[in-house]
């Protein structure tokens, strides 16, 4: 495993991270079982991986407890990254909650499922227009002071969002959607984002010493290159507008291309996909999702490899000749 380290980070983080949204369970994720989760974790932990991102969001709380199951005995070798301020009420409606009150009782959940004392990063899921910022932090250096977690992190932050924490308490982390096909989206899964991580994410990470963890790094699974561009999806995927319609195709034809790339280097796409961003200055851990010890293992081989320069390039050229982003 390779190892990246921030200022805000005391230790170092393997370059390939866990995404947990994929062992939220076969209700949420097709082919998903929670034997194949807690294999993948543990095949995680054994090729070094550190870092393990969850939300309570995910599965309605199921992924935080096949985690917490998963990584028993294995508590002090890894970093958890969990949120809060994603909320739902009996029948599952997602409401954004950063209010203090409803923090309190988010984290004691999450130690109660991930069966730990702790929280390594917790990050703020998403921004919470009918709560002030600054009571937010409150309850978050009030958790940080109490020792039940050990960092802060912003998740689908803005920078000037970001700043306005920053008066509060130190922000140790970012994380946005970014890969290779969505640089600077304006939207995720027809949720507006108010930043452009590219543009503006990435750079303030590095100015800041912050860590930045890039979500969706496969494009949930189109660049592993095995889509063909008839797949109907009945998982979380079929709220994804990007993968469905005229841009699905448009995203089809232009994996294609990076597909003909990875048969002449003989890789994996997936590897590709990751190896783009792991080569990325201000990229920290890639928060790569699997759902099995195979899946696992591929994303793995991505650091048994470097891109060069030339291949980067290429790929540049590609993406930017499909007007994509």
């Amino acid at each position: 495993m390779k190892f990246k380290k921030v200022d805000k980070i005391d230790e170092k983080l393997s370059v390939i991270g866990f995404g947990c949204w994929g062992i939220s369970g076969p209700e949420y994720w097709d082919g998903t079982t929670d034997e194949n989760s807690i294999k993948a974790i543990h095949k995680a932990i054994e090729y070094g991986v550190n870092f393990f991102d969850v939300a309570p969001v995910y599965g309605f709380g199921h992924a935080e407890e096949i985690l917490g199951k998963a990584v028993k005995g294995f508590r002090n070798k890894i970093i958890i990254a969990t949120k809060c301020g994603l909320i739902w009420d009996e029948e599952k409606r997602i409401m954004n909650n950063l209010k203090p009150e409803s923090i309190f009782k988010e984290v004691e959940n999450s130690l109660r499922r991930l069966q730990t004392d702790y929280i390594d990063l917790y990050q703020l899921h998403w921004p919470d227009p009918n709560t002030d910022i600054g009571e937010t932090m409150d309850a978050m250096l009030e958790l940080k002071r109490s020792g039940k977690i050990r960092y802060i992190g912003l998740s689908n932050f803005s920078v000037s969002e970001a700043k306005r924490a920053m008066q509060k308490a130190e922000i140790s982390s970012m994380q946005g959607l970014y890969n290779m096909l969505e640089r600077n989206a304006n939207s995720y899964h027809s949720i507006p984002l108010e930043y452009r991580t590219e543009r503006d994410i990435l750079p303030f990470c590095l100015e800041n010493g912050m860590a930045f963890f890039p979500y969706s790094p496969l494009l949930q699974g189109l660049l592993t290159g095995k889509f063909t561009g008839n797949e109907s999806f009945k998982d979380v995927r079929a709220a994804n507008p990007n993968l469905s319609g005229e841009k699905f195709k448009m995203y089809i034809n232009v994996v294609k291309k990076l597909n003909d790339i990875a048969d002449k280097i003989k890789k994996p796409l997936s590897q590709i996909a990751l190896n783009w961003l792991i080569r990325n200055e201000a990229v920290t851990s890639v928060i790569a999702g699997a759902q099995n010890s195979q899946q696992l293992e591929e994303n793995i081989g991505a650091v048994t490899w470097e891109m060069d320069d030339a291949l980067y390039y290429e790929i540049e050229r590609i993406v930017a000749d499909s007007d994509v982003i």
